[in-house]
């Protein structure tokens, strides 16, 4: 029998549960059973164990910035220094087209958003191998882990937007209304992060390769996504084909949405949220599959 939440040093409560006392068949009692629907996603049982995902998301935030002499500051830190290398490199000496943005402004509008992507995929392919030993001793709905990682890199994110609003300060340029569509594109973004990960996540623990080929694949994945470059470079009669990488309908709505100017391309837009809905359903049924085997094989 698996170990309760105690062997963590939570409570029930803390978890999200209510401890019951007394006679013992008035207990809650957790039956695990083979579960045979495509999609068997467990709302009622994340709500149950909102504890244990709070916890996980505040403890991957400690982890993250303990023994740095930094701290928190990493999460402005490293856009900026990420900026400032695309600015010099591509804007200054390449002077890569921006369709009227300043370059700083331009790189970094694109950079916000990417920065949260790769971050919540990066961490939440290797969350499940992570997270082994709690796997092992505990039952809990595995699809925590993954939704952890995925929204903890969230804090960075809007310290980040916080950052690149004061940079488009400093260069007096104001947003708009537009800046609403920041959030539904963030929303869509992290859908098609978790999708992501309920593939590489469930893949890392039988194949470790992942961890190892993920950052090459990242690298990758950014270059071929307009974040140092306008789509409009593109040329013309392949653009269609530029606009099957989900990210550049999202880059391009996120830039938007800070900066205006140009609308992004309704086909890429629509790619990116049929990607994000495709991938999300489909990691869903495929994290169901393999979750079984997660206590034995990790």
């Amino acid at each position: 029998m698996m170990k309760s939440l105690d062997a963590l040093a939570l409570g029930p409560s803390e978890c999200g549960l209510t401890e019951q006392r007394g006679d013992p068949s008035t207990l809650r009692v957790t039956e695990i059973a083979p579960d045979d629907r495509i999609i068997a996603f467990d709302a009622v049982g994340l709500w149950q164990y909102r504890g244990l995902l709070r916890v996980l998301i505040l403890r991957d935030l400690k982890v993250l910035y303990r023994q740095t002499a930094l701290g928190a500051c990493w999460a402005i830190a490293q856009p900026l220094f990420t900026v400032l290398i695309f600015t010099v490199i591509f804007g200054h000496f390449a002077k890569i087209p921006t369709d009227g943005a300043p370059y700083a402004l331009f790189a970094g509008s694109a950079v916000v958003l990417w920065t949260y992507f790769a971050e919540a995929v990066r961490r939440s392919a290797n969350g499940l191998v992570a997270e082994a030993e709690l796997i092992r001793k505990i039952y809990f709905p595995r699809l925590v882990i993954p939704l952890a990682t995925v929204i903890s890199p969230m804090v960075d994110f809007a310290i980040a937007l916080a950052v690149m609003l004061a940079l488009m300060v400093w260069y007096g340029v104001v947003p708009d209304w537009h800046l609403v569509l920041a959030v539904p594109t963030l929303i869509v973004t992290a859908m098609l992060a978790l999708g992501v990960s309920l593939w590489l996540g469930p893949i890392n623990v039988r194949f470790r390769d992942v961890k190892h080929t993920l950052p090459f694949l990242i690298q990758i994945w950014m270059y071929a996504s307009p974040i140092v470059y306008a789509s409009s470079i593109v040329p013309a009669s392949v653009r269609w084909l530029y606009a099957l990488n989900p990210m550049v309908g999202l880059i391009e709505a996120f830039r938007f949405a800070v900066l205006g100017g140009t609308p992004p391309d309704a086909f890429a837009i629509t790619v990116s949220v049929t990607a994000a809905f495709v991938l999300l359903v489909s990691g869903l049924i495929f994290f169901q599959r393999m979750e079984r085997s997660f206590a034995d094989v990790i």
